[in-house]
């Protein structure tokens, strides 16, 4: 159940002792676990077979690699508990969209949304939730397409619908993403100044990247031309 004995430490130090029996011994709990691991891969079955046919259709992956996680116990007790919610089953499936997360790494701007049209478009896919964060970008430069979906899972007593939360972006987005997630973790200890420096230095990195990806889509198109 626990990744770590440093996540158990926490949650003995967090939750209450019933909220800790929903997460160590209710067997709900690894059993919504298990749904949310089954969404994923469907989801990431389906990014795979799209990826498939596009490559035999026009000799390029739009796909650069998938990755996936579940949320530990630690961070959906945090979640809930910051929101002043209840930590156990129903709560988890009534409030989070993002216990299930499947990231798509792309080579090309245009990808990511042709991606995610075909995604989306799939009839027993419903689409709950997308945030744009490519024509939007969050303050800090971030840059990503955000979906949520529904996909529905056959389990042995009757389907389900699960939800996932799909991050579609660039090699050069993530790439940025990776690092400042790193550097989140020095924040605390660097004084205002100092963390207002790296802060627009990390913005300017952001904004430079996203005219890297531009540029390499305007050369792609000049060799491909318009075609996926």
């Amino acid at each position: 159940m626990y990744s770590s004995t440093e996540e158990k430490n926490y949650l003995e130090r967090f939750l209450d002792g019933d909220d800790r029996v929903m997460l160590e011994k209710e067997a709900r709990f690894k059993q919504i676990m298990m749904m949310y691991s089954s969404g994923i891969r469907e989801v990431t079955t389906k990014l795979e077979v799209l990826n498939d046919d596009l490559k035999s259709r026009y000799q390029r992956n739009p796909i650069h690699s998938i990755k996936s996680r579940i949320k530990t116990p630690v961070s959906i007790a945090k979640k809930l508990k910051k929101r002043g919610l209840p930590v156990c089953v129903d709560s988890i499936r009534g409030n989070l969209n993002d216990v299930a997360g499947v990231r798509v790494i792309c080579s090309f701007i245009d990808d990511i949304y042709t991606i995610a049209e075909m995604l989306t478009s799939q009839t027993d896919i419903t689409l709950i939730k997308m945030k744009d964060y490519i024509e939007n970008p969050k303050p800090n430069g971030y840059r990503s397409l955000h979906l949520i979906i529904e996909v529905p899972v056959f389990f042995a007593d009757k389907m389900r619908p699960m939800r996932v939360e799909v991050q579609i972006r660039t090699i050069a987005m993530d790439y940025w993403a990776s690092l400042d997630h790193q550097l989140r973790y020095k924040k605390d200890d660097l004084d205002e100044q100092t963390l207002t420096d790296m802060e627009q230095k990390l913005k300017h990195c952001a904004d430079v990247i996203s005219e890297t990806d531009m540029e390499m889509l305007d050369i792609r198109k000049n060799i491909y031309g318009f075609r996926i």
